[in-house]
């Protein structure tokens, strides 16, 4: 076991976050029952807030980052867990309130704690991270909520090129849903055509402010922008419709009416994947298992070192990263 390793860690000064990469030890770390090697970690938009300092992520300091982690079990004083064991962590306030995976060693509680799936080696199972993980939470959502039917009307994804909307593609076509991707980039149509997307649609025109019932054309949506988009795609939503929000990279307000939900019937389906419960964590994941396509996974994937993560960071702030990254936190 290293005697320091590297991490990143977010700091206070003069009221603000301050990030950096600092050498810390075991001993440095929480005193928590399980003590995970981890192999890999991802980036998030929520990483990228906190990493870049443009966010107030962390509510405690000091604190690592890293929302999401995969590893190994190498010390644990919970009947839960045993050395060996291989497992991923996904929110849980990770990042926020307690100390994250941008480590190459953590504590953790155990009731954190989920085994890594068969299905999924460490780098994958980072591939999806928090933002893959999200995007099941949201296609159990629209499916319980039962608006969506295989073959039957147009589901939209927001935000279609990001990690979220990635994933949410990926899972929904392998499901049989008509998916509609809207992006502002044109260069990626081809990227969402791989993953199953069969339309497509400029996000400007959803940003636009517009009436407060628009022409019904979805019957079931995921969400991860917000604000205005938000307010447009629920206003466009059929009767008895719902949509699953998740994000606010657009912004977090809503500046819509209630018409939507009081004259169609549409749901707005709240989505949480930081303290959603175990249950819920588990059903996702098996619809990971099931429906995510591991040569998507693939194509939607790039792997790189921790010590590249401050230009990752703001890069995924502006919207500039495609699909997922992988954060290898031993290099």
């Amino acid at each position: 076991m290293s005697e320091t390793f590297t991490a990143i860690v977010i700091d206070a000064v003069d009221g603000k976050p301050k990030p950096e990469f600092r050498q810390l030890s075991i001993s440095d770390l929480p005193d928590n029952d399980v003590l995970v090697e981890i192999a890999f970690s991802t980036l998030n938009y929520k990483d990228g807030l906190a990493v870049s300092g443009k966010g107030r992520i962390a509510r405690r300091t000091p604190l690592v980052a890293g929302i999401d982690l995969a590893g190994t079990v190498v010390e644990s004083r919970s009947p839960l867990w045993k050395t060996g064991d291989k497992v991923v962590v996904n929110g849980f306030g990770l990042s926020e309130t307690e100390w994250g995976g941008y480590s190459r060693f953590q504590r953790l509680k155990p009731e954190w704690l989920m085994r890594l799936p068969e299905t999924f080696s460490f780098e994958q199972a980072m591939a999806i991270g928090t933002a893959g993980y999200t995007a099941a939470l949201c296609v159990n959502a629209l499916e319980d909520w039962g608006s969506i039917k295989p073959g039957e009307g147009e589901v939209l994804v927001t935000g279609a090129a990001g990690g979220v909307g990635s994933v949410a593609i990926s899972l929904l076509a392998a499901r049989g849903y008509k998916v509609t991707a809207s992006t502002g980039r044109p260069e990626t149509h081809d990227y969402l055509a791989s993953l199953g997307a069969s339309a497509f649609i400029d996000r400007a025109s959803l940003a636009e402010k517009g009436g407060p019932l628009q022409k019904e054309r979805w019957s079931g949506a995921v969400d991860s922008v917000g604000s205005t988009t938000l307010a447009n795609v629920l206003a466009q939503t059929v009767y008895g419709g719902g949509v699953a929000a998740c994000g606010l990279a657009g912004g977090a307000d809503l500046p819509g009416t209630v018409l939507p939900h009081i004259l169609r019937g549409v749901a707005l389906l709240g989505v949480d994947s930081v303290m959603a419960p175990m249950a819920k964590r588990l059903r996702a994941w098996q619809t990971l298992s099931e429906s995510l396509d591991i040569k998507h996974l693939s194509a939607l994937t790039k792997v790189e070192p921790m010590s590249n993560l401050p230009e990752l960071a703001d890069a995924i702030i502006a919207g500039q990263i495609r699909g997922r990254v992988v954060i290898d936190v031993r290099r």
